[in-house]
């Protein structure tokens, strides 16, 4: 094949755009799976999965607090009645689309921490993204939190992993950055058959590597294509607003995890995953489609975790959730909540104890109309980090208070 209209085809392809010829970018799932033969991983490591909600979930329609006094009166139409609840007590219910969720809360597998926030709580997505992906809450900096840990851990970006098109802050760090495996959004030129995709993909004598590098991002997204579409194929393919805010990688999140649990059972060398869902900026018409994303959630992670739980490597895996910020206590006259502050985290996996964490934020002590958080979100980070990444959190943080108890 012609190396000009190869890299003219490459070009239009989106895979090799100037940027990624010119810094040598696009890594490959290949690229992640060749990392299985190092030996740098301890065999006791666990590996951490870091879902983000973009949108601002609203937390009061996940963990209901059904029997406060309250809730019904601000909620209005968008309240949830004691006998629609999955109860985990006598005072808080999961939202009915969580059923998987309530099935890993009753096998201890499934913990909630409640009440998670930050002091002075800013309302844009962008600007509370930034705090909650740098963990820098007085003033967001340029690294992000898992940025900084890979910093420490050797700097090679297979170590911190994001499938999604743009690498999330939250992986860059000081001296070096996680890799964004983009596994989707291939788009073809005109005119182009199926049967010619694996011979731009192919080797091409002459060529420059970086161009060569590109060829092969482009086979593997080919290659990785195929593997997602079987996935979507055997369940749900309704995806309408699930993609990002801003980023958000597939808008299928089962289809992200499925390559997640690959790449653990692989036993690559990664030690962090992360993926994510969108759609979750409700201000109007909020209770079914807040249902609608809380069980494509709920499918997505329930069977990730059954999954993980079949092999050695998958038991030490933990996935953690949160969203920039949470919504108001009130509903506001569109059938729809806006913009909050404190909300829910909830961790799962083998290594997860069970259970409510943190103190359940007062419906009647408000700041503003907003819920007042009750458990700092660095105290979550900083117990990933010294017992998921084995980190030492004063040193990514600057902050090493612990939640005692929630991972083993």
């Amino acid at each position: 094949m012609d190396t000009v209209t190869r890299r003219r085809f490459l070009i239009a392809s989106g895979v090799a755009g100037g940027a990624a010829l010119a810094a040598g970018g696009a890594w490959t799932l290949r690229d992640v799976l060749a990392t299985a033969t190092w030996d740098d991983r301890p065999g006791d490591a666990k590996t951490l999965v870091l879902v983000t909600l973009y949108g601002g979930n609203d937390g009061l329609a996940n963990v209901i607090p059904f029997a406060e006094r309250g809730y019904r009166d601000a909620r209005n139409e968008l309240a949830y009645d004691a006998e629609e609840v999955l109860r985990l007590d006598d005072t808080l219910g999961l939202n009915p689309a969580l059923t998987g969720f309530k099935r890993m809360y009753d096998a201890k597998k499934l913990a909630v921490v409640r009440g998670v926030g930050y002091p002075k709580p800013d309302h844009s997505h962008f600007r509370s993204m930034d705090i909650w992906q740098t963990a820098q809450p007085d003033r967001p900096g340029n690294t992000g939190w898992l940025g900084r840990w890979l910093d420490t851990y050797g700097g090679d970006p297979r170590h911190a992993i994001s499938f999604e098109a743009v690498l999330p802050p939250l992986l860059a760090g000081a001296t070096s950055a996680g890799a964004a495996v983009p596994v989707t959004g291939l788009a073809l030129p005109n005119g182009v058959r199926t049967e010619t995709l694996k011979g731009f993909g192919a080797a091409a004598a002459g060529e420059p590597p970086l161009q060569a590098r590109a060829a092969r991002a482009f086979a593997d997204l080919v290659s990785v294509d195929a593997l997602v579409d079987g996935v979507d194929s055997d369940g749900d393919d309704d995806t309408e607003g699930g993609g990002g805010t801003g980023t958000g990688g597939r808008s299928d999140l089962r289809a992200q995890l499925d390559l997640v649990a690959r790449c653990v059972e692989a036993n690559v060398a990664t030690r962090v995953f992360s993926v994510s869902l969108g759609g979750f900026d409700l201000h109007a018409d909020e209770r079914d489609s807040q249902e609608q994303l809380l069980r494509r959630l709920d499918e997505a992670l329930t069977g990730f975790a059954e999954r993980m739980a079949k092999t050695e490597a998958g038991r030490k895996v933990v996935v953690a959730v949160y969203s920039e910020f949470g919504r108001r206590v009130a509903a506001n006259g569109s059938d729809g909540t806006d913009h909050g502050t404190a909300s829910n985290m909830f961790l799962l996996g083998s290594p997860v104890t069970g259970g409510l964490y943190g103190e359940q934020p007062s419906l009647s002590d408000l700041d503003n109309g907003d819920l007042k958080f009750t458990t700092d979100f660095r105290s979550v980070y900083a117990t990933l980090l010294r017992d998921v990444l084995d980190a030492d959190p004063q040193r990514i943080l600057g902050y090493d208070k612990t939640l005692s108890g929630l991972l083993r």
